[in-house]
């Protein structure tokens, strides 16, 4: 399937886990994809190269507006447009589940810094782009925490219930410059990253598995289809919406 032929693609925190697996799919399906993280994604980079793909990779913390503008000027400058964005740099996989009375208020601050302020600014700086061809795609991706009110993960249940707020407002905003934003919320993925995580990958893991309707684990090539199709052309009429992509745990 070649649905995203001709059109480019931004995918964070891509170095590696589900953020590698949607920007090597992305490619897979036609897009020119360019990747950014805190850590070097230039594995990822490689892997769509060497299946023949385009893709651009570039260091950036996306809590830096300075940086995120240079990688879009970057990005711009590579392929000449921006037609997606995927909002997947987030803090999880080495946040360990507690109380609410042990979590810190500067371990709150640096989970909403991220996910939050992070996918904030990414939005921003690629606005104008999309504003000014009259059309974009942008994917933010939330968690079915939000809709389970998962206990002791409260900093990230609530940066993960921020992402429909801010879905839902961007959509209204600039639905009349051509652009959908829209949600998915995956259920817990077994990301390599998750491996080296106690706290995910035991009891609470079981559980999970246990409440859906398709009963085994989720693994990051079963979010891909829904970032392709939300990418493309195929969902030009459907924006402010979010979708539940966890093996039928929740039923939304």
């Amino acid at each position: 399937m070649n649905r995203l032929t001709g059109r480019t693609v931004i995918v964070t925190g891509a170095a590696q886990g589900i953020g590698a697996a949607y920007a090597i799919a992305l490619a897979r399906d036609g897009a020119n994809v360019a990747v950014c993280d805190i850590l070097d994604p230039a594995a990822t980079v490689a892997a769509i190269e060497e299946a023949g793909g385009e893709a651009f990779g570039h260091v950036c913390d996306i809590t830096d507006a300075a940086a995120v503008a240079g990688f879009i000027a970057a990005v711009m400058e590579r392929f000449g447009a921006i037609t997606g964005l995927v909002n997947n740099a987030a803090l999880f996989a080495t946040l360990r589940t507690k109380p609410i009375e042990e979590v810190s208020s500067e371990e709150f601050d640096r989970v909403l810094r991220v996910n939050v302020r992070g996918t904030f600014e990414m939005i921003k700086a690629v606005l104008p782009a999309m504003r000014g061809q009259g059309y974009g795609k942008i994917v933010n991706i939330a968690s079915g925490t939000i809709f389970k009110g998962t206990p002791f993960m409260v900093p990230y249940v609530a940066s993960k219930g921020a992402m429909l707020g801010l879905t839902r407002s961007v959509a209204r905003e600039v639905g009349g410059a051509g652009i959908c934003v829209n949600c998915v919320a995956p259920g817990l993925t077994m990301s390599e990253a998750l491996g080296d995580n106690p706290d995910y990958s035991g009891d609470l893991a079981t559980a999970t598995v246990k409440s859906r309707c398709l009963p085994r684990d989720q693994m990051p090539e079963d979010l891909t289809g829904i970032v392709s199709f939300l990418l493309s052309a195929d969902s030009d009429f459907m924006t402010g919406q979010t979708v539940v992509v966890d093996g039928g745990s929740i039923m939304h």
